[in-house]
């Protein structure tokens, strides 16, 4: 962290002043926020680093963006305060300016937290578990399927046999199947997305229903010859 304070020529260490214009509140000064740029981006060796600026105004920040960007080396993330920033400073600075949701904070300092915590999560060696962080709700736009662990039964519910089988194939097929379950119901946006992705999918589940009818058919017929024999 960089106090914008330790960057301000002022004798008082004030890093905002009043709007030109009028209007409440105050606004960080350029100056201060430059220096404190410059600074960060010369102790940084190689390529410029990308500065996010964290504002309203800017992308929604998503899980496509936390993995995009944490394939960068370094990032800056700049956090306004007061009113926000001048808004020559930003454009001399700022590489992707981006937001957390459609609602107002104090200071970006939050909303920083937020990103730093779900881009540093996907770099190698931060996570335990490596596929963890590719499996979870927003990688392939649909929500996570429910969790289980011991003990079997609490208050009598019980863990979903499939979970209990051994079969990791159709573990891993009825975890889908309620991610899709849960995202078609709590996000129709993002399934809809998930579906336009992934028709083949449907086509192969259509395939495997259709070959399970043919079996359960075939199994009748034989079962009725067997009862009714000519």
């Amino acid at each position: 962290m960089h106090n914008l304070r330790d960057y301000t020529t002022n004798k008082h260490r004030k890093v905002d002043d009043y709007p030109y214009g009028g209007g409440a509140g105050m606004v960080m000064q350029a100056e201060p926020v430059f220096r404190a740029c410059q600074a960060v981006q010369g102790s940084i060796k190689g390529k410029k680093a990308r500065v996010i600026y964290t504002t309203p105004q800017g992308r929604v920040f998503d899980q496509m963006l936390a993995e995009e960007l944490s394939r960068e080396e370094d990032l800056i993330f700049l956090c306004g305060h007061y009113e926000g920033i001048d808004e020559r400073v930003l454009e001399e600075v700022v590489t992707d300016y981006v937001s957390i949701g459609d609602y107002v904070l104090t200071g970006g300092e939050l909303p920083a937290m937020v990103m730093i915590d779900a881009i540093s999560r996907m770099a190698p060696g931060v996570l335990g578990n490596e596929d963890s962080g590719e499996s979870e709700s927003f990688s392939n736009y649909l929500l996570e399927y429910p969790q289980y662990t011991r003990p079997e039964v609490w208050r009598g519910k019980k863990v979903p046999e499939i979970l209990l089988s051994g079969d990791h194939q159709k573990v891993e097929q009825w975890r889908l199947e309620q991610s899709m379950e849960i995202t078609k119901r709590a996000r129709p946006e993002l399934y809809e997305k998930w579906a336009d992705e992934n028709q083949e999918y449907f086509i192969r589940k259509a395939k495997r229903e259709e070959r399970a009818r043919k079996r359960e058919l075939k199994r009748e017929q034989k079962k009725n010859s067997l009862q009714y024999p000519l």
